[in-house]
């Protein structure tokens, strides 16, 4: 009796390590051909028309930018790239429409800072969490700069910081919209210079820079990219850079570091996906990107916005995203900023 039950015992063991293996069989066959399911999808990536949203209004380097990228994708794939302005609340309506879209590489987001790692610490509650996103690359890098427009009697940086001084809270200064680079770059020059300003938000670069050049306003900070045309115009005055030094197609400016050390803000351009993209159109996407930035037809137009190509891994650009919001998070703090 007792050999009858060590033989079924054993034959018992046996049956579950066979269906044990059997079950680690089946799984790392079905990853194998998930994997290659997705390797396969990577490959006829894409295969219709591949939309681009930009949350911010046409017109501005934001929008600029990509429209430069999407023409070389096009080229490359045999596919429409198309750009979709929804712009609103900082950047976060567009933004959310890309988190809330399928993770299949068929709509993107191309964006600058403020819906990528500001608004998160601006906003009480937002519909996605902007570090869900899958990073692809950083298209370009643009210096922010402090424009004016002619009619106000300043000439640099010393002279805004005094006629600020002498008329507190009388300067308007129009920002691309509460949260934005622009109008923390203005928070962040207020703390360091011991100034008030008077704060006009737009929905935009293109609307604000308007209304500087009508005179409604009297100074920005704003990205280098479409602002310097209407520099060159005489329609707006440069008074200075916020990179950390001189720019070197700009060497005659000034950067705000000299009379404010420590002073920077640059405006970056990402493309992000839509969280739990598939790792193998993430590669393809990165990998495109990176090429489309060494094109001499995209590096010329990067120029005349006055903005370095970046490129890069994802794993680099997820980085970098990570520390910049980290570094707008102190600003955000400092300043007690919160919008509704």
């Amino acid at each position: 009796m007792e050999q009858s039950r060590g033989m079924l015992s054993r034959r018992s063991c046996a049956h579950h390590d066979v269906a044990v293996r059997a079950g680690i069989a089946l799984a790392l066959s079905l990853a194998v051909l998930s994997s290659a399911a997705s390797a396969a999808k990577a490959q006829a990536y894409p295969s219709h028309p591949v939309k681009i949203i930009v949350p911010f209004p046409a017109g501005g380097t934001a929008d600029v930018m990509p429209r430069l990228l999407t023409d070389w994708l096009a080229r490359k794939w045999g596919q429409p790239v198309v750009i979709e302005n929804r712009s609103g609340a900082g950047g976060n309506i567009g933004a959310e429409v890309v988190a809330k879209s399928e993770p299949d590489g068929y709509t993107l987001l191309a964006a600058p800072p403020p819906p990528l790692v500001i608004n998160q610490n601006l906003y009480p509650k937002l519909g996605f969490d902007p570090m869900e996103f899958s990073p692809v690359a950083i298209m370009g890098r643009v210096p922010n700069a402090l424009e004016v427009n002619p009619k106000l009697s300043v000439q640099s940086v010393a002279d805004v910081i005094a006629q600020a001084r002498s008329n507190p809270g009388k300067l308007t200064c129009a920002t691309q919209g509460n949260g934005t680079t622009s109008h923390l770059s203005s928070e962040m020059f207020q703390m360091m210079a011991n100034v008030q300003f008077q704060q006009v938000p737009y929905r935009g670069s293109a609307p604000a820079l308007a209304d500087l050049v009508a005179g409604n306003v009297d100074m920005m900070f704003d990205n280098l990219g479409v602002a310097l045309a209407l520099v060159k115009g005489g329609q707006l005055r440069l008074i200075a850079v916020a990179a950390p030094a001189r720019v070197a197609s700009l060497p005659e400016v000034p950067a705000i570091a000299e009379t404010l050390p420590g002073f920077e803000s640059v405006t970056w351009f990402a493309i992000v996906a839509p969280p739990k993209t598939p790792q193998p159109i993430l590669d393809k996407l990165n990998t495109d990107i990176n090429e489309a930035l060494h094109q001499p037809d995209l590096l010329r137009g990067l120029a005349q916005l006055s903005a370095e190509p970046v490129g890069g891994t994802r794993e680099a650009t997820a980085a970098y995203m990570r520390a910049e919001a980290e570094r707008w998070y102190k600003v955000i703090k400092a300043a007690n900023i919160r919008l509704e």
